[in-house]
C-alpha cells in the first residue's frame, strides 16, 4: 500500500511493488527516491485501496475550511519571506499581475473522465478474465471426477479379469 500527495488529495493504491504504484499514478519520477511517497500500514487508510488493488483512490486531506486556511497561510509566508536577491528581470517588473480569464478544467476533467474510464474497462476486462478461469475451473473438475469414474470402472474390470485369469490358471494347472 503506498500513497503520494496530489494537490490538495492524497493518492492511494495497493500496488505488490513501487514500481507498480508509480505506474498507476502515472509517472516515470521515483518519487519514493524523492521522499514524495510513502508506504502505508494503517488500516484505516488501506481499507478502500485494498478493495480497488491497481486502482488510485483519492483521499481530501482535512477539510474545506482546513485547506482555505492553509491557503491563505501560504500565501502569507510567501509574502513575508524576502526574495532570493534581486533579479535584474524582475526589476523591470511591476509586482502587480495581470488580471486574465480564469484557466479552464477542462482539460483535467476530461483527464479524469478518461481515467475513470479506464479504470471501469479494465475492472471489465478483469472480471471477464474471472468468469472464464472460474468456468474452465468448472471444466477441470468436471474432465477430473468423469476420469477418477472411468479409472475406478475399469480398475474393477480389471480385477475382475485378473480373478478369471488366476482362476483359470489354476483350473488348468490341475
Amino acid at each position: 500500500m503506498f500513497r503520494t500527495p496530489i494537490g490538495f488529495h492524497d493518492a492511494y493504491v495497493a500496488a505488490p511493488s513501487q514500481k507498480a504504484a508509480l505506474e498507476a499514478w502515472g509517472t516515470d519520477t521515483n518519487l519514493f527516491a524523492r521522499g514524495a511517497a510513502e508506504v502505508v500500514t494503517d488500516p484505516q487508510l488501506t481499507r478502500a485501496p485494498l478493495e480497488r488493488p491497481g486502482e488510485v483512490v483519492r483521499v481530501l486531506r482535512g477539510s474545506e475550511a482546513e485547506q482555505i486556511r492553509a491557503l491563505g497561510a501560504a500565501k502569507k509566508k510567501s509574502k513575508d519571506r524576502p526574495t532570493p536577491g534581486p533579479s535584474r528581470a524582475r526589476e523591470g517588473r511591476s509586482k502587480k499581475r495581470k488580471a486574465g480569464p480564469r484557466p479552464s478544467s477542462a482539460g483535467v476533467d476530461r483527464a479524469e473522465k478518461a481515467l475513470a474510464e479506464a479504470q471501469a474497462k479494465h475492472r471489465d476486462a478483469l472480471a471477464e478474465l474471472k468468469a472464464e478461469a472460474e468456468a474452465l475451473d468448472k471444466r477441470r473438475r468436471a474432465l477430473e471426477r468423469k476420469q477418477r469414474e472411468e479409472r475406478e470402472r475399469l480398475g474393477v474390470k480389471l480385477d475382475e479379469a485378473r480373478e478369471k485369469y488366476r482362476a483359470a490358471m489354476e483350473e488348468w494347472a490341475g
